[in-house]
Parts: structure tokens; C-alpha cells; sequence
């Protein structure tokens, strides 16, 4: 891959470059810190500066980050016109499936084998899963693994065409939902009120999916960051990732709080 021209990047220098094979697919895996483990998906269109920067967060606050390289160039910041294609690929990538009825992403099998290995390294009472945008919905379907026990979907957005729909299938909402209730869980969610691709519609689909498990919140547009990269600025000009490119990075912010309420959330389900 060449390097992004959007903006400055990121050596993830810190963090281990590993690759990991399972299920017969190979994939580069970021990894560091020491504690329970817990899976950081990346956001449209790859590991960005703010991706990277909420993978040390995680990391600092006393947990093993495994954040797997999806889609784009790692610790750039893509032009607009390269996140678009990156964007395109991963629609009609066979891991990906972007639209209402197609069920969930194959690449979903791939991370809750990621959950089981990542389980194995850690050690304690489970895995912590966090999605972001085309991600969002991956750290829901991971509950099919049982020792994912900490899921939180930021700003779900598959399936793309449909807002009231949910990329799960029926069958795996189900086992979900069972999961929750009998294992005492529960499901964070997080998402902007103007947010035009995660919009209300999905957040009620969830809640009557889920039930009392499904716990959202939803910000105001007032408490977004202005200050987004290329591919923000030009195809997604309205509030959307709450813990990257329109977090305000300040004491106090309500999307300083929604970060720390995922950090509090990962140590109340993993440091047990």
C-alpha cells in the first residue's frame, strides 16, 4: 500500500505488528498493554490518528488492545477521494455485507476466533469488544463467542440503505438477546442525535431486538468536534464518531464522558 497524502500519520511504533492466521485468513493485528483483552475495530476508511489514539486510551486504562487491520492504510489520515475507495472495496469485499438483507458480515467469524486467541493471551473473566461505524455492529455479533462479555457498538451504521434495520440476522439477535438475559449483560451504544447514518430508527430496531440489555446513549450535535479529516469534512459533514473524529478531547465533554463511560464499562465487565 502507499501512504496516504491526507494529513500527518501515525508510526503505531508502540504497539506490537503482529499477523495472526486463523480460520485460514491472516490479518495484521496491533497489540499492547497488559490486562484483560479487549478488540478495537476500526472506523471507515482504516486505523486513523483518532482510532489509534482511542486504542491507547484503552490501553492506559489497564487492558491488552488487539485492534486488527480491516481496511485502508494503517495510521494515515486518507484524502477524501482514498477514503472513498477504500469505502467502495469494502462494500463489495465478500468479509463485508453493507446492505439490508444479506446478514451479518463474514468477517465476524474471523474476529470471535481474534476474541477466543486474544482470551487465551489475557486471561481473565472475558474479552471486551468495541465497533465503530461499518464496525459497529461486529462487537454485537461477537457475543456469539462466550467470552466476549463487553460489547459496545459506536455509532452502528450496517446496513447502510435501510435505518431501521439491523445487520444481525433474526437467529443471532436471538442468541444474543439470551445471552444477555441469563448471563445478566448488557450492550452499550453510542450515537450523535443528527447522526444521518446511525439515526434513531436503529437504536429502537436494537432496543426492541434486545430488550432491557440494549443500553444507549445518544449525544447532542452540539457536543461534536468541528475539526475532522478529509474524508469527514467531504462525505460525512454532520456528527458521527463519538470517540474519534468528533470527539473534543477536553474535560468534561459529554464525548469525553461516553469515552469514559466505555472505559468504566470495559473494567466493571473484565476486572472482576
Amino acid at each position: 500500500m502507499t501512504e496516504s497524502k491526507g494529513g500527518p500519520s501515525d508510526g503505531l511504533e508502540d504497539l506490537e505488528k503482529r499477523t495472526i492466521c486463523l480460520n485460514g485468513a491472516a490479518k495484521v493485528v496491533y497489540v499492547s498493554g497488559d490486562g484483560p483483552a479487549v478488540i478495537v475495530m476500526t472506523e471507515m476508511p482504516g486505523i486513523s490518528l483518532q482510532v489509534a489514539r482511542f486504542a491507547r486510551w484503552v490501553r492506559d486504562a489497564g487492558f491488552r488492545v488487539y485492534m486488527p487491520s480491516l481496511f485502508g492504510v494503517d495510521g494515515t489520515t486518507a484524502t477524501a477521494d482514498e477514503g472513498v475507495a477504500v469505502f467502495r472495496r469494502a462494500c463489495i469485499s465478500a468479509e463485508f455485507r453493507a446492505f439490508a438483507g444479506h446478514g451479518a458480515s463474514p468477517v465476524t467469524d474471523w474476529l470471535r476466533a481474534l476474541a477466543r486467541l486474544a482470551h487465551a493471551e489475557a486471561g481473565g473473566p472475558g474479552v471486551g469488544a468495541i465497533g465503530m461505524c461499518f464496525t459497529g455492529n461486529f462487537a454485537l455479533s461477537m457475543m456469539l463467542e462466550p467470552v466476549v462479555l463487553a460489547p459496545v457498538l459506536a455509532q452502528p451504521s450496517l446496513p447502510l440503505d435501510v435505518p431501521a434495520a439491523l445487520e444481525s440476522p433474526p437467529g443471532e439477535l436471538a442468541a444474543v438477546r439470551a445471552r444477555l438475559e441469563a448471563e445478566d449483560l448488557s450492550v452499550r451504544a453510542y450515537r450523535f442525535a443528527g447522526d444521518r447514518i446511525c439515526r434513531a430508527e436503529r437504536f429502537a430496531a436494537y432496543a426492541e431486538a434486545l430488550g432491557e440489555g440494549f443500553q444507549p446513549t445518544v449525544l447532542p450535535d452540539s457536543a461534536a468536534a468541528t475539526g475532522v479529516d478529509p474524508f469527514f469534512r467531504a462525505h460525512v459533514p454532520y456528527p458521527h464518531s463519538v470517540v474519534t473524529q468528533h470527539l473534543i478531547d477536553s474535560a468534561g465533554e459529554p464525548t469525553i464522558k461516553a469515552r469514559d463511560s466505555i472505559l468504566e464499562f470495559f473494567a466493571m465487565r473484565l476486572k472482576r
